[in-house]
């Protein structure tokens, strides 16, 4: 049975509540933090503390409810875990709002919103955990970007979104170089389009045309690969980028 904790920012629904059920499943206790979704992130809870009971483990499961774009928060998120958990084995950080806007419409409170959600809020919560995990020796840093986002194409209608997710890969890839001796690894995921439940079927048939395996993508396929990077299997893997798109974005 494991003992592990992950901290899963962004984890009351979609890719995040996916990843903290599968884990659970494995024996990881799970600490959510949502920022609205509070019945959301309730329903979780009981559905995390349910895939753990079903192949018979006993883990404790916590939702926290913080801004994690605000330094002081994520301050005190972090405290909050290590306080109840009295450890951090893994930040699966995926927190990272998105809005669509053209550039030349875009203001400055929409721009820096992309940054503050999808990039400062890594580097806040990446720094924070790394002191722990550089204690016990062991810890799994995993955030997400999205698919060609290591392409650096031009983006005039998602700029400020794109943009954030380009520096995740760069912060990922700077952060695995002095984690990397404590036997922590730092990784990213870019999913392409994935049915979160947030689109139409119409939609999502329009949008399979374009993405070369013929399909929109599920939850469960992040999830696998997010389990992977998380295991003890992926110790060797740091500082990579791993699309789950079905060739979208090449």
């Amino acid at each position: 049975m494991s003992s592990r904790v992950a901290l899963i920012s962004g984890g009351a629904k979609g890719i995040g509540r996916g990843i903290g059920l599968a884990l659970a499943a494995q024996g990881w206790s799970i600490a959510l933090c949502y920022r609205t979704s509070h019945e959301a992130a309730l329903a979780t809870c009981r559905d995390i503390d349910e895939a753990a009971r079903s192949k018979g483990h006993t883990t404790t499961t916590i939702a926290i409810q913080a801004d994690v774009s605000r330094p002081d928060a994520c301050e005190l998120l972090v405290q909050r875990v290590l306080e109840t958990s009295g450890r951090i084995d893994a930040l699966v950080h995926c927190a990272g709002p998105y809005h669509r806007v053209d550039i030349l419409a875009e203001t400055p409170e929409g721009w820096r919103s992309m940054f503050e959600n999808n990039l400062d809020s890594l580097f806040y919560l990446a720094r924070l955990v790394a002191k722990p995990m550089i204690e016990q020796k062991w810890g799994r840093i995993l955030a997400f970007s999205m698919a060609n986002a290591d392409r650096l194409t031009a983006q005039p209608q998602v700029t400020a979104h794109y943009l954030a997710k380009v520096g995740v890969l760069g912060l990922v890839r700077t952060l695995s170089k002095p984690l990397a001796k404590h036997r922590i690894t730092v990784n990213a995921i870019s999913p392409g389009f994935v049915n979160s439940g947030s689109m139409e079927a119409s939609e999502l048939a329009t949008i399979a045309k374009n993405i070369p395996a013929g399909y929109v993508g599920s939850v469960d396929d992040v999830v696998h690969a997010a389990l992977y990077l998380l295991s003890d299997e992926a110790s060797y893997v740091t500082g990579a980028n791993l699309q789950v798109s079905g060739g979208w974005g090449l």
